[in-house]
């Protein structure tokens, strides 16, 4: 979805690959939205999450398999990342290069843990393929928005 030629969707694939949070939204089976920050892994245009199997947004994934998601950091308000999309539950098999880039990128933060022990817990990985992304940042010459894909 991201075309690395465009300093915009350059600037944004970085992001989504470094940031540590993303607001993950679902939606209830009575239609409420639900959002919870998650750890995640970007592939453009994948997103993959490892969550306990017992959660809310597993049980809403269940019934709707439509999210929406953000980035944590806005950096004020001046370096924004949204979008959305459809998400899968999947098997940890299915999924080991999200689960190779997710170890590497999370290692710090699991400091003596092994990542085996923390997907005793987190087991149930959430493949999500964005749809849409809509991004905009404060620059000197401007603010820079880009919606994709773009409706042409």
């Amino acid at each position: 979805m991201l075309d690395p030629a465009v300093g915009l969707d350059a600037h944004v694939a970085e992001r989504l690959g470094a940031e540590p949070v993303l607001w993950l939204g679902t939606v209830d089976p009575a239609g409420r939205p639900h959002t919870v920050p998650v750890w995640f892994a970007f592939d453009d245009p994948v997103v993959t999450v490892f969550s306990r199997p017992d959660t809310a947004k597993i049980g809403h994934l269940r019934a709707h398999t439509e999210v929406s998601v953000a980035l944590d950091d806005t950096h004020g308000g001046g370096d924004v990342v949204t979008g959305g999309g459809r998400a899968a539950l999947s098997e940890l098999g299915k999924v080991e290069p999200a689960l190779d880039a997710f170890g590497r990128k999370y290692a710090p933060l699991l400091g003596d843990q092994p990542l085996d022990a923390w997907l005793m817990t987190f087991s149930l990985p959430i493949v999500m393929t964005l749809e849409r992304l809509v991004v905009w940042r404060g620059t000197a010459a401007g603010l820079e928005y880009r919606s994709l894909p773009s409706r042409g």
